[in-house]
């Protein structure tokens, strides 16, 4: 079957954009550089093509109860305008997906959900609505999303693409119009940094990187340093930290699981896990010297297999040798000596904190 492209894969080609599949999807990987894109989000601004992510409208008069029912967090705790993480669970607390939560109103909601889980979400939606006057709509054919990200991305935004921002703060969003077509702008992201993104059609999402492109004061980016960026703030990937059989609570998430909500579809598994504890966790592993731990190798301790990198890189802003792995709890506390299976060597290691970089967002 062939890979489906993006509304901006013509603009990628022509800037000579690496192009590889991911998630269904032909996408840049890198236009000049991984570390040169990496650099422009810390400390100036890039724009990233994320239209093959999936967008999902929730409406109806039980849209309220519905979200919450397979929604771990709690969305009557933000008003129209706030957005919320959080993740779809199955009930024995395995996730579906991790997602975003946009409250428009009380009776609709925009959900937006990772593109590799876009049919498999849509169909869990659909079959859990029995008892709810809900519609589940998937529109991600309509949306395009763009994401620009970095210290400069309020000024870009506002000055550039001529889109009032300032007032906006994280995880907060708002609908405009624009040439008669009704965009989402929400202060959010997937980098560690500030920045926005932006939904709209096509046509709006071609003009907005054209402009953004032609100002000279946003690097285009790939998804190479998009796995660098939310790698080194510690945010999960659905894949590598998050998956089937990696919980919440596995991952150190459980934050965003609400158990003093009335119900959602695993609360009990997460409950249980809490009290219980689970037997796998989801850890930092800083690594000496210049090896690179990639995803899948082996951690080692006390000469047997404990655990599998999950995800693994030589941090561009910190020069270290980190990665991100799930393994057996017994060695999963701060300060336990790991070691790392690269090829025929191991490489010696200290379980850290799973964020190797300092978040800078605008609160």
């Amino acid at each position: 079957m062939e890979n489906k492209r993006t509304c901006l894969y013509g603009k990628h080609v022509a800037l000579g954009a690496l192009m590889q599949p991911f998630a269904g999807y032909d996408m840049p990987i890198q236009y000049s550089s991984i570390i040169d894109e990496h650099n422009a989000v810390r400390t100036a601004c890039g724009v990233f093509d994320v239209s093959h992510m999936g967008e999902v409208v929730v409406t109806g008069k039980d849209a309220l109860r519905y979200v919450n029912h397979i929604f771990t967090n709690d969305v009557n705790a933000i008003g129209a305008g706030q957005v919320l993480y959080g993740m779809m669970l199955y009930p024995d607390g395995g996730t579906v997906d991790d997602l975003l939560v946009y409250r428009m109103g009380d009776e609709s909601f925009f959900l937006v959900i990772n593109a590799s889980n876009t049919d498999k979400d849509v169909a869990w939606l659909k079959d859990n609505t029995e008892g709810f006057d809900v519609k589940v709509e998937d529109v991600s054919e309509h949306f395009g999303q763009l994401a620009v990200q970095g210290p400069e991305a309020e000024k870009v935004v506002e000055e550039v693409l001529g889109l009032p921002c300032k007032e906006l703060v994280f995880y907060t969003f708002k609908t405009l119009d624009v040439d008669g077509d009704v965009i989402i702008l929400s202060r959010t992201g997937y980098t560690g940094e500030d920045g926005f993104e932006i939904y709209g059609n096509h046509n709006i999402i071609n003009k907005f990187w054209d402009e953004l492109i032609a100002s000279g004061r946003c690097k285009p980016c790939g998804l190479g340093c998009r796995d660098t960026l939310r790698f080194e703030v510690g945010l999960p990937l659905y894949g590598n930290e998050l998956e089937r059989d990696i919980s919440p609570v596995m991952a150190g998430l459980s934050m965003f699981c609400k158990l003093d909500k009335e119900e959602f579809i695993g609360k009990e598994a997460v409950a249980q896990q809490k009290s219980e504890g689970v037997g796998r966790k989801v850890v930092g592993i800083e690594l000496e010297g210049h090896a690179v731990p990639r995803h899948g190798y082996d951690v080692v301790a006390d000469g047997k297999v404990v655990g599998k990198v999950t995800t693994g890189y030589r941090s561009i802003s910190t020069d270290k040798s980190v990665c991100m792995a799930l393994v057996d709890v017994a060695y999963a506390k701060l300060g336990t000596a790991v070691e790392v299976q690269i090829r025929k060597k191991t490489f010696p290691g200290t379980v850290v904190k799973k964020r190797f970089y300092d978040k800078h967002y605008k609160k």
